[in-house]
C-alpha cells in the first residue's frame, strides 16, 4: 500500500514541463508574499501573538500557523481543526532549532516550503483528473490546470499561512484516488478511509464529510455494509470527536479561564481607579449615594462601549447567527445571499476587486464590494456559463456527481447556513476546482468549432485572470 501511495507522487513525463512552469510561478508568488512581512516576522523576542496577528493582513486569512510554529499551542478551534496544531508540532521543533542557530525566526520560509509542495501537487492532481479520469487531451488538461490557479483565491490560498492550502491539496488527492478506484473497479477500504479521514478531517473537520461522500460513490452498495459503517465511519468519527473534546478541555478551556480571570482583574482595577477619581471630584458626601451614582454612570459607560463595539467591523460584519450557542453560532442569516454569490463567491474568489484590495472584512473592508466596471462582470458571466454548461454535460458521470455532491455540501454550509459567508472567498480552495472539472466535461462533449470556441474562451479567461490578479497582488505585496 505504501509503494502504491508513493507512486501517486511520481511525476510522469507528460506532466513535467507544465508542472515545472507552475512550480516557478508558485515559488515567485510565495517569495513576493514572504517579502512583505519578513522584516517584522523574522524578529525574535517579541510578543508573538501581537507580532503576527497585529501586522498580518491578507484578506481574511489568519497567520495562526506562524504563532504555532514559533510558540506551540493548540490555538486552532478544536471542533473545526482538531489535529491541525498537532500536525504542525514537528515543524515547530524544526523552527525552534533553526531560530536557536540563526537568531532569526524563519517561520515564513518554513511555512512557504510545504505550501509550494501542496500547490505543486494540487496542480498535478487537477491535471490528472482532467487527463486520466475525464479523458481529455494533454493540452486541454494543462490549460484547465493553469486555469484553476489563475483564480485569485486559489493562488492566494498557497501564499498564506492558513489551513486552506493543505485542505485543497488533500481534497484533490482524494478525488483523484477515488476516480482511479472507480476506473479500476476497486473500493475504498477501511484502512484507506481511515487515513484519508484522519488527514482531511483532522485539518478541517467539515471536509471529513467529503471523504464519506467520495466513499459512497466509490463503494456503492458496499458502503452500507455493517463492518464498513462501524469501523470505517462510526469509530473514526467517534475518536475524532473524543479527541476534539479532550483538546478543548485541555487547551481551550484553560485559555478561556485565564483570559476571563485577566479581564475580571483588569476590570476590578479599572473600577477602583475610576471610583477613586469620582470620590475626589464629586460633591456628594454620603458613601452609599456615591456608590449608587457611580455604579449608574459605569452602567451607562459600559453600554456606550458595547454600542461602539457593535459598530466595529469585527461585530458589524460577522452576520446574525440562527442561535448564539453551539455550532449555530457560526451560521449567518443576515448577510445578503445574491450579492455574496455575485461579488464574493464567483467574483472576488476568481478576480480581485481593486477597491479594498485584500483588506479584511473583520477590520476595514465592507462585506460587499462591487467592481468599478462592467468588464469583470462579463468575465464572471463567461465563467458561470462554461461552468453551468459543463455541469449539465457531467450529470451522467458517477465521478462528476461525486465531486458535485461534495461541492453541494459546501454550498449548503456556506450559502444556506451562512458559515463564513461574510468572507466566503477565503473558502475558495474547498470547492472551486469543480469549475475546471465541469469545463473538462464540456470539452469532452463538444467537438469541431464548438470545441475550438470553448478552448479559446478558456484560454482567454485564464490569461486575463493571471494578468489582472498578478498585477493587483504585486501592487499589494510589493507596493
Amino acid at each position: 500500500m505504501i509503494k502504491e501511495f508513493l507512486k501517486t507522487f511520481r511525476i510522469k513525463r507528460e506532466e513535467l514541463v507544465p508542472s515545472l512552469v507552475a512550480l516557478a510561478l508558485f515559488i515567485a508568488v510565495n517569495i513576493m508574499a514572504v517579502s512583505k512581512y519578513f522584516g517584522i516576522f523574522s524578529l525574535t523576542g517579541k510578543a508573538v501573538w501581537k507580532q503576527f496577528m497585529g501586522n498580518f493582513q491578507v484578506s481574511g486569512f489568519d497567520p495562526i500557523t506562524y504563532t504555532i510554529l514559533t510558540i506551540w499551542d493548540a490555538t486552532y478551534d478544536p471542533y473545526r481543526h482538531p489535529l491541525l496544531a498537532f500536525f504542525m508540532y514537528p515543524f515547530y521543533l524544526l523552527n525552534k532549532g533553526i531560530t536557536e542557530v540563526t537568531g532569526m525566526n524563519l517561520v515564513q520560509i518554513l511555512v512557504m516550503i510545504p505550501l509550494i509542495f501542496f500547490a505543486y501537487y494540487s496542480f498535478i492532481f487537477i491535471f490528472r483528473i482532467c487527463r486520466e479520469i475525464i479523458g481529455l487531451q494533454r493540452t486541454d488538461s494543462t490549460l484547465l490546470a493553469f486555469m484553476l490557479f489563475s483564480f485569485a483565491y486559489v493562488l492566494l490560498t498557497f501564499m498564506v499561512p492558513d489551513h486552506f492550502g493543505p485542505s485543497m491539496f488533500m481534497l484533490l488527492m482524494t478525488i483523484y484516488v477515488s476516480g482511479k478506484c472507480m476506473q479500476r473497479g476497486r473500493r475504498l477500504n477501511i484502512r484507506q478511509t481511515w487515513l484519508l479521514f484522519l488527514f482531511t478531517a483532522g485539518t478541517t473537520l467539515s471536509n471529513g464529510v467529503k471523504i464519506y461522500i467520495d466513499a459512497f460513490f466509490v463503494n456503492g452498495k458496499r458502503f452500507f455494509r455493517v463492518k464498513y459503517i462501524l469501523l470505517g465511519i462510526i469509530v473514526p468519527c467517534s475518536l475524532m470527536w473524543a479527541f476534539a473534546t479532550w483538546e478543548y478541555n485541555t487547551f481551550t478551556v484553560p485559555h478561556q479561564k485565564k483570559t476571563k480571570e485577566k479581564q475580571i482583574k483588569e476590570g476590578k482595577k479599572d473600577y477602583e481607579k475610576r471610583l477613586a477619581a469620582f470620590r475626589d471630584t464629586t460633591s456628594i458626601k454620603d458613601s452609599a449615594q456615591i456608590l449608587k451614582v457611580f455604579n449608574y454612570q459605569m452602567q451607562v459607560h459600559k453600554h456606550e462601549i458595547w454600542l461602539a463595539n457593535q459598530k466595529k467591523p469585527h461585530n458589524a460584519h460577522k452576520g446574525k447567527p440562527i442561535e448564539d450557542k453551539g455550532f449555530m453560532k457560526w451560521t449567518d442569516i443576515s448577510t445578503p445571499r445574491w450579492e455574496s454569490v455575485v461579488e464574493n463567491i464567483f467574483g472576488e474568489s476568481i478576480q480581485l476587486h481593486p477597491r479594498y484590495l485584500l483588506h479584511d472584512t473583520l477590520r476595514n473592508r465592507p462585506v460587499i464590494v462591487t467592481y468599478n466596471h462592467w468588464v469583470p462582470y462579463s468575465l464572471e458571466a463567461l465563467v458561470v456559463f462554461l461552468f453551468v454548461a459543463g455541469f449539465i454535460c457531467g450529470l451522467r458521470s458517477r465521478f462528476f456527481l461525486m465531486v458535485a455532491t461534495g461541492v453541494a455540501f459546501d454550498a449548503f454550509i456556506h450559502v444556506i447556513l451562512g458559515f463564513g459567508l461574510n468572507e466566503a472567498y477565503i473558502m475558495t480552495g474547498h470547492w472551486i476546482f469543480i469549475i475546471p472539472i465541469s469545463i473538462a466535461y464540456l470539452m469532452r462533449k463538444v467537438n469541431g468549432r464548438w470545441l475550438v470556441a470553448v478552448r479559446a474562451t478558456t484560454l482567454f479567461l485564464t490569461i486575463v485572470f493571471y494578468v489582472t490578479n498578478l498585477i493587483l497582488m504585486t501592487e499589494y505585496f510589493c507596493g
